[in-house]
This record gives C-alpha cells, sequence and structure tokens, in this order.
C-alpha cells in the first residue's frame, strides 16, 4: 500500500510522494476503490505493508479509514504481518496505541542515521535524539516486531562514524535491521549534485569494505544477513512481507506508482495523486503501463531475485549441465556461493556480486 504523502523531500529519495496533505481523504477514497476492482483477483494475503511516502503523516482518521477498508476488502490470514513506516518525527504514544488497535504488529523506522550531521546532510526531519525518543515509544508500546533503516557510504562518512550509528542500532534491540548503500538518482538533489562533481563519494573499495563490516559485526550481534541489505534476529523476524517479492510471489500493489505482479504480467500506477484519484472516480484503474514477461525473463528474475538472499536458488537442471556444473564449482572454491543439495546459497562475499552471478551460470 504505497501512500504517497510527505513533510519534506529528503535529499536522496526517488519515490513519488507529494506534500499536499489535503489530498488525503480523496486517495482514502480512490484507494477504496482500486481495491475492490481487485477483490475477486487474488485469494488470501498473508502480508499487509503500508509504505511510502511517510504513512504516519496521515491524521488517525484518514489511516483508520485506510486500514479498515483494506481490511474489509480482501481475504487476510489470522497471523498477517502488517507493517507501517514510520519517520520519527511522527511517533507518538498516542498514535502507536492507535496502530496496535488497528492490528499493526511490525514498525519500521526510518531512521538513516544516528549523526545529527549526516542527516542534515540527507535533509531529514529529526534528528539523533528524536531518533532515540522515537524507539524508546515504540519499544514502550510493547512493539516486539520492529525494524530500523539505515544508510551508509555518505560523503564524508568515516567507517568509524558508520560503525558508532550501528552499533548504536544495534544495542537499541531491534527485530529487523535493514542497511542501504546510498544510491543516487539523477532526477533528486544529490543525484544532480554528484553529476557537477559537487559530492565526494566514496571509492568502490571503500563501499565493499563497509559491506563487508557491516555483516560481520551484525552478524556477530546475533542477525543473520538473510538479503543483501537485511538482517534479522531469526526467522522469525524475517521481513514476511520482502520476502515475497524475492520469491518472486505474486503482489497487489495500491495506491500511485504502486507496482503489482501476477501469472508473468506485471504492471504499474500512474505516479499523479490527481490522476489517480481522477481514474478511479471515473471507475477505471488508474495503470499507467504493464509487461508480459516470457519464460526466459521469468527465469532470469527467479536468479537475480535468488542470489539476493539467504534461501539461494533452485539449481533445476543446471547440475545435469556440464558447463554450469564447472561455473557452479568455480563460484563454490571462490567462496561467492555454497551448495546445498539441488540449491545454491550466496555467501556474504557473493552478496557483492548478486546482480552478476545469475549471469555467470549458462542456461
Amino acid at each position: 500500500m504505497h501512500v504517497p504523502f510527505c513533510k519534506t523531500k529528503c535529499a536522496y529519495c526517488d519515490f513519488y510522494s507529494i506534500a499536499d496533505a489535503s489530498a488525503h481523504r480523496a486517495f482514502v477514497k480512490a484507494v477504496s476503490a482500486e481495491a475492490l476492482s481487485y477483490r475477486e483477483m487474488f485469494g488470501r494475503f498473508d502480508s499487509l505493508y503500508f509504505g511510502g511516502g511517510t504513512p504516519s503523516v496521515m491524521t488517525e482518521k484518514d489511516f483508520t479509514d485506510l486500514v479498515n477498508d483494506i481490511r474489509s476488502t480482501f481475504n487476510f490470514a489470522p497471523d498477517t504481518e502488517c507493517t507501517v513506516e514510520m519517520n520519527p518525527d511522527d511517533v507518538t504514544k498516542k498514535k502507536l496505541k492507535l496502530y496496535k488497535d488497528l492490528g499493526i504488529n511490525r514498525v519500521s523506522l526510518g531512521l538513516q542515521s544516528l549523526n545529527d550531521r549526516e542527516l542534515v546532510f540527507l535533509k531529514r526531519r529529526h534528528t539523533a535524539e528524536g531518533a532515540r525518543r522515537a524507539i524508546d515509544l515504540v519499544h514502550g508500546a510493547g512493539f516486539v516486531n520492529w525494524s530500523i533503516d539505515l544508510i551508509y557510504g555518505l560523503p564524508g562518512q568515516t567507517e568509524s562514524d558508520w560503525m558508532a550509528t550501528l552499533n548504536e542500532a544495534a544495542s537499541r534491540g531491534p527485530a529487523h535491521i535493514s542497511c542501504y548503500e546510498l544510491t543516487l538518482h539523477h532526477e533528486t538533489p544529490l543525484g544532480r549534485l554528484a553529476a557537477k562533481g559537487g559530492l565526494n563519494l566514496p571509492s568502490a573499495k571503500k563501499q565493499e569494505r563497509l559491506f563487508l563490516a557491516t555483516s560481520q559485526f551484525l552478524r556477530d550481534k546475533g542477525f543473520d544477513h538473510y538479503e543483501v541489505s537485511n538482517f534479522a534476529r531469526g526467522k522469525a523476524y524475517r521481513s514476511r512481507h520482502n520476502l515475497k517479492y524475492w520469491r518472486h510471489a505474486f503482489y497487489l500493489g495500491l495506491g500511485p506508482a504502486a507496482h503489482s505482479f501476477s501469472n508473468g504480467t506485471r504492471w504499474w500506477n500512474c505516479a499523479s495523486v490527481n490522476e489517480y484519484c481522477t481514474a478511479l472516480s471515473e471507475r477505471r484503474r488508474p495503470v499507467e503501463g504493464s509487461e508480459t514477461l516470457s519464460s526466459e525473463q521469468l527465469e532470469l528474475e527467479r536468479l537475480f531475485l535468488g542470489f539476493r538472499n539467504l534461501e539461494g536458488v533452485e539449481i533445476r537442471g543446471a547440475l545435469d549441465n556440464h558447463q554450469s556444473s564447472r561455473v557452479i564449482e568455480d563460484l563454490i572454491a571462490r567462496n561467492l556461493v555454497t551448495r546445498d543439495a539441488d540449491r545454491i546459497v550466496p555467501t556474504v562475499k557473493g552478496y557483492l556480486l548478486a546482480d552478476r552471478l545469475p549471469l555467470l551460470i549458462p542456461a
């Protein structure tokens, strides 16, 4: 569920969002209509994710109506994982109580850093102390399954800066941590600045050192490095929702710019709240485009996604192919993958090459 509203725009973010709070009501009404249009297409869901944008900027009434409309439209399993993304500045006791009452059982906090200089650079609207207060409130509200998002590889960030943030974040007791390397997109303020040579970005070698140090540190703290950017305190706390993407499962996305996937076809909505609401008021789905993947494309996606997580990929007939078998044995010798029966699983070193590993194995 893409909630495309933010109070301010972060300098690195290329997700579609707007700051017009007056559009909230029309958005909720439009989402309800879009959900109804897909009611018969999908079966039971066991994960529900409110991402953004910033879902936590919505008023209590708007968010309550949004959650209740979605839950009443579709069939959800009793143990559904229900996540909401929150900005630390939006976290209050009252809001957290509301979320629990609505059946939200997982909170994802967008901290990004616990260093005030870095937060200013990223144009986040919270301070490090504000992030700490938010964590304390989430603890106090009784949430057990909660996650922290962090960004590393910032210009001027030293390894000790990053490890200090990582150490404090891990010590606060989250069940899950996501660590993302700073990615610059051309249409963002940081992307434009980088294009002009205005950013002193870390080298690829330094990024690799940070990645490996992050993995080792969190694994030593009891976290599974179960996906390239994601760490969990055991299987119970791996993101059920995101695992579905990496397993190439079917999924439904609602809201402006949301993507969906079913039966080999992927489609996406228009990236405009106004166009989205107008289409649904006219009883039209707000789909902007779609693509149907060939069997070869589906297989390649399966490999790309599988090499990004600890479940790895089933090799199927590759082990019977002499050339493929030799490549796999070479990857094992180079400590890029391990073999478990008819599956191959990336190592931490292999994660660094996750986007290239599928291309190394002959069809």
